[in-house]
């Protein structure tokens, strides 16, 4: 991307979106990355990097491990494997090591689900392989720690082998020498030490004419002199012989192992590569998950559509403070080309300008950023700004003149293509004038298919917004009441710039208001007032319409659980009257089992009766038992009868009220109580019951 002026990284706080992504960076590789990041204008690499962090993110969000615990600055070692003659040690290859068995960790991980979930991930080791080769040279050669195996050459094994011998041997030679030496009372108070490599006894200075040997020394005070004992001298040598044999042999192999990992340098600097790349798309996860990133829609066209976009540095700042920040909402497209930006000073209007052109950069450069994930981009090839103060001593140039220049290269460079941003267009030379070259530079602009920013306290930039196709108004809300800024952009409208407003509520003089006032031209305090106006009537609408749309989600709340209670009763009744319909069920199932069983019985009895006598006493019996069956089920029907046309009451039978009598299932009116007896109506007939055998009743409605 091309970017014009230089200084417009920085303007932007891109330079600091960059520190910020270095700091979660662990590998000097992903450190200049970072340093050095780069803004494509292609869609596949954009893509591809946006997909990769977020893929990285869910890990992260997940807890899910990923496989690229070690830092590995490798970059010396592996420039060396591609030297001749070159060697690494032991500990240089242990490093070698740890990038293998990294790469050979990564390569398990991506087992046949994750390169399927995770297709963005799996590409960064798509271009390379797995050699298993070079974790079998090293392990072949060294231990863990480095240190070159006793068996990795004969030769080795030999010396090894021998300086073991000549080391014990040594040992104890010296252990009888300085036990004799201590008796004489010729040793200090250490008995030995090492010197220039070899073993000596520490003999007190006034004695050391008495030991024959090698004089290797003395201590600072002179009291303690060291020497080497002449039993020990032939031994000692050849252990110092067999040590720098040892020595040649070690740097022998090592080289041998060097030449030998120098065929596949070029392989373990791609998976250096891979490690760094990892490392570079972790950090861009971090950062993104600190600033409550997400992975927007791309477009290949110059299109922008910020769904509740937040400042990056302005929402990590405001997080730590513990504060709100109030989040953007804008579309810039074929029909709505620029965007100009009015309202009071302090208002936000740069800071909105400034979110934009920093998102813009983001997502060209494969950073996640802090929008909705419903929010698309487009791709720009260019971005121009102009933001603040541009005088310049050097050149001789007025901020007027210099912001000139600026725009001469705006309207010669500009294209479809083009991403600008103007703070203040027309600022800094005579407003007529100043406002009538504002209206030709956005002109021309909206003529290049440029799409952009502009901020303005200018009338005139405002109406010709209003009327100019591909233009459009925008205004920062402000809180006349309290004189405070909200922060909130507001699209389809001019703001007011709060002049006059702004002076009487911080007790500025009447009179010199008024004066002012006199000197503004009539139209023009008019249309600024007319603008105030309206903005603080649209303010109160929307609060109108918050509380419209609280209690229209609080009605449809209400309305929910009153659905779920009345669905929840029908539910109950409909099992209770499953319940019931169970129990006639069981109580009739019951009744016909107990008739079987005694009609069996009957019948077993028949068979076996001997007499006629026997016989017509059991037929009497089956007589009643049906006579039984037969009555209950005309008393059942009754019942049910008079279940359809009366419900039961209960309480106190009184005189005048309608009863059914338990025994017969007849229903009378009571008209006259004597005691616990009550004489009933039945038809033309008055019978005496009990009371306790009544209940009251009372006759259901006819059903229309």
């Amino acid at each position: 991307m091309k970017i014009f002026p230089e200084s417009a990284l920085s303007q932007l706080e891109f330079d600091k979106i960059k520190a910020l992504l270095e700091e979660h960076c662990k590998t000097e590789y992903a450190k200049g990355k970072s340093q050095e990041l780069r803004i494509h204008t292609r869609r596949e690499f954009i893509e591809l990097e946006l997909q990769q962090s977020h893929e990285y993110k869910l890990l992260i969000e997940h807890s899910m491990y990923f496989p690229n615990d070690y830092v590995l600055n490798l970059a010396k070692e592996l420039r060396l494997l591609g030297i001749p003659g070159a060697m690494l040690t032991g500990e240089q290859f242990m490093q070698v090591r740890k990038l293998a068995e990294s790469m050979q960790n990564i390569f398990r991980w991506f087992d046949n689900d994750r390169r399927l979930a995770y297709p963005a991930l799996v590409k960064v080791i798509g271009e390379t392989y797995y050699e298993n080769v070079i974790m079998e040279l090293i392990d072949d050669v060294l231990h863990e720690n480095g240190d070159v195996k006793d068996n990795a050459s004969e030769d080795l094994a030999r010396i090894r082998t021998s300086l073991y011998r000549r080391r014990t041997e040594l040992r104890r030679l010296f252990d009888k020498i300085v036990q004799k030496l201590s008796k004489a009372g010729y040793t200090a108070d250490i008995d030995e030490a090492f010197l220039n490599g070899r073993r000596v006894v520490a003999i007190v200075a006034e004695q050391k004419r008495q030991v024959k040997g090698i004089l290797h020394g003395e201590s600072d005070t002179r009291r303690t002199s060291y020497i080497e004992p002449e039993e020990t001298i032939e031994l000692n040598n050849e252990i110092f012989s067999l040590e720098n044999e040892e020595r040649r042999e070690v740097y022998r192999i090592l080289q041998q192992l060097t030449a030998r990992l120098a065929m596949y340098a070029p392989l373990l600097k791609t998976w250096h590569q891979v490690l760094g790349e990892f490392d570079f798309i972790q950090a861009k996860a971090k950062l993104a998950l600190d600033m409550n990133a997400n992975y927007p829609l791309l477009n290949d066209k110059a299109h922008v559509h910020l769904v509740q976009a937040y400042h990056p540095l302005l929402y990590l700042y405001h997080q730590k403070a513990k504060k709100p920040t109030i989040p953007t909402d804008l579309t810039l497209d074929e029909k709505s080309r620029i965007l100009v930006i009015s309202g009071p000073n302090a208002g936000g209007k740069t800071v909105t300008m400034k979110t934009v052109g920093l998102l813009q950069l983001m997502i060209q450069s494969g950073l996640l950023v802090p929008v909705h994930p419903t929010s698309m981009f487009g791709i720009f090839k260019q971005l121009m700004i102009h933001i603040g103060d541009t005088q310049s001593i050097e050149f001789d140039l007025s901020t007027y003149s210099s912001h000139l220049l600026h725009m001469k290269h705006f309207i010669e460079n500009a294209n479809g293509k083009t991403m600008f941003f103007i703070d203040e267009l027309g600022s800094g030379s005579d407003p007529h004038l100043g406002g009538a070259f504002a209206e030709v530079i956005m002109e021309e602009l909206g003529h290049k298919h440029a799409m952009g920013i502009v901020t303005t306290h200018y009338l005139n930039l405002k109406v010709m917004a209003n009327k100019t196709p591909g233009i459009i108004n925008g205004a920062m809300q402000f809180d006349e009441g309290n004189l405070l800024p909200l922060y909130k952009l507001t699209i389809g409208k001019p703001g007011s710039s709060y002049t006059f407003s702004i002076a009487e509520r911080i007790g500025l003089d009447a009179r010199l208001i008024n004066r002012a006032r006199a000197l503004v031209d009539e139209d023009h305090f008019k249309l600024d007032k007319l603008l105030n106006r309206t903005e603080q009537d649209l303010r109160e609408i929307e609060k109108k319409e918050k509380e419209l749309s609280k209690l229209i989600k609080e009605n449809e709340k209400l309305h929910k659980e009153m659905q779920q209670t009345i669905n929840q009763e029908r539910h109950n009744q409909q099992v209770e009257l499953l319940k019931h319909q169970n129990r006639i069920t069981e109580d009739r199932i019951a009744y016909l089992k107990d008739m079987e069983r005694k009609l069996k019985q009957l019948t077993f009895d028949w068979r076996k009766a001997e007499s006629q006598e026997d016989k017509k006493e059991l037929i009497k019996q089956m007589q009643i038992l049906l006579f039984k069956q037969h009555q209950k089920q005309a008393t059942e029907k009754v019942k049910k009868k008079l279940n359809s046309k009366y419900d039961e009451v209960g309480g106190e039978v009184q005189v005048g009220d309608k009863v059914l009598m338990k025994k017969n299932h007849q229903v009378g009116e009571v008209k006259e109580l004597r005691g616990k007896k009550a004489v009933v109506q039945l038809g033309l007939m008055p019978i005496t019951v009990s009371v306790d055998d009544l209940v009251v009743v009372t006759e259901k409605p006819a059903e229309e």
